[in-house]
């Protein structure tokens, strides 16, 4: 009925990424306001919701703790239950907004901050088949993008500056390639990119490299879904293949082209969301809501923000991507 956005893009262009204390005081000078426009424009008032949902987490801790509180707020106030959303969640049920992706479906989520295959079997019920070992696909994209001189957030610009280039002048390293599982690595792309963008001075240099990093992300990207496909199919009827791509780097035109080419040979349906709903919104939000409000999975108002959630938490605890003792920030 209503999806308001308001981005933040310009207060951390200077910065060349998101900056958490810029982030989280936006959050905070804008949340009522925007609140505020979203019922005015969907014709509503807040006692006629049925309940209030919000991000629960994961990300950046700042801005998440001012959204569930603000809604803690809410739902205090108007006597609602709250539904305390995983963000991931969100993007796993994006696709559903515009029309029918009936329950199981593979999933590749694949954003600035996750890189994920799941097996997506109902409402809070996630199976994880591989993660991103260090870097997601979206961060690569920015900070390659970063080093080629374009502007914050640096995918999408990288996406154009790629049109025409020759893919295949600059060779890309496509880690994990042939190994078994579906994790995904993305850091020695990135910084092989990165150095060779050191030594570009000319526009056609730029566009090669930008052309040659896209396939490169999306060769893994691929390659990865593709193994997903095949224990996939194995637990499930030929009736049940659909895949679904979400989150901020679904919107990338190359990678849409190739993942419906791999579905088309493997035998899957494909869906992504609209590009409108491929980057963050609260409208997926509300919609996980609203079929978690639908089943009776409701929060009590004391539920935490966290800035890690996973949505398969027993293959996070009993196998972390993650291990003890690893070194940085990853860690």
């Amino acid at each position: 009925m209503s999806s308001r956005v308001l981005s933040q893009n310009q207060a951390h262009a200077p910065f060349g990424g998101v900056v958490p204390e810029i982030a989280a005081r936006a959050h905070v000078e804008s949340v009522d306001d925007l609140a505020a426009e979203a019922l005015s424009e969907a014709g509503l008032k807040a006692v006629d919701l049925d309940g209030i949902a919000a991000t629960a987490g994961p990300g950046l801790i700042g801005g998440v703790m001012v959204g569930l509180s603000f809604a803690k707020a809410m739902a205090l106030a108007l006597g609602k239950p709250l539904v305390a959303v995983n963000h991931l969640e969100g993007h796993a049920l994006s696709a559903r907004l515009s029309g029918s992706v009936p329950y199981p479906f593979l999933l590749l989520l694949v954003s600035g901050g996750h890189c994920q295959l799941l097996e997506v079997n109902g409402v809070g019920d996630c199976r994880r088949l591989g993660s991103t070992i260090d870097d997601a696909a979206g961060e690569a994209f920015d900070k390659i993008g970063v080093c080629l001189g374009l502007p914050y957030p640096a995918g999408p610009a990288l996406e154009r500056l790629a049109l025409g280039g020759d893919a295949s002048r600059f060779h890309l390293p496509v880690a994990l390639k042939g190994r078994k599982g579906c994790d995904f690595s993305f850091s020695g792309l990135k910084t092989a990119a990165a150095r060779l963008a050191e030594t570009l001075h000319d526009d056609e240099g730029r566009r090669d490299l930008a052309a040659a990093a896209q396939k490169a992300i999306a060769e893994q990207l691929v390659e990865r879904s593709a193994r997903a496909m095949t224990l996939f199919a194995q637990n499930h009827a030929r009736w049940d293949r659909r895949f679904v791509v979400a989150g901020g780097v679904a919107a990338n035109s190359h990678l849409r082209a190739r993942l419906q080419s791999l579905c088309a040979s493997e035998g899957f349906s494909f869906t992504a969301p609209p590009l409108v709903y491929c980057t963050d919104n609260a409208a997926m939000i509300a919609l996980a809501g609203a079929e978690r409000l639908s089943v009776g999975f409701v929060d009590a108002l004391d539920v935490p923000a966290r800035p890690r959630w996973p949505l398969d938490e027993t293959a996070a605890r009993e196998d972390p991507t993650h291990k003890a003792g690893r070194k940085g920030a990853k860690a």
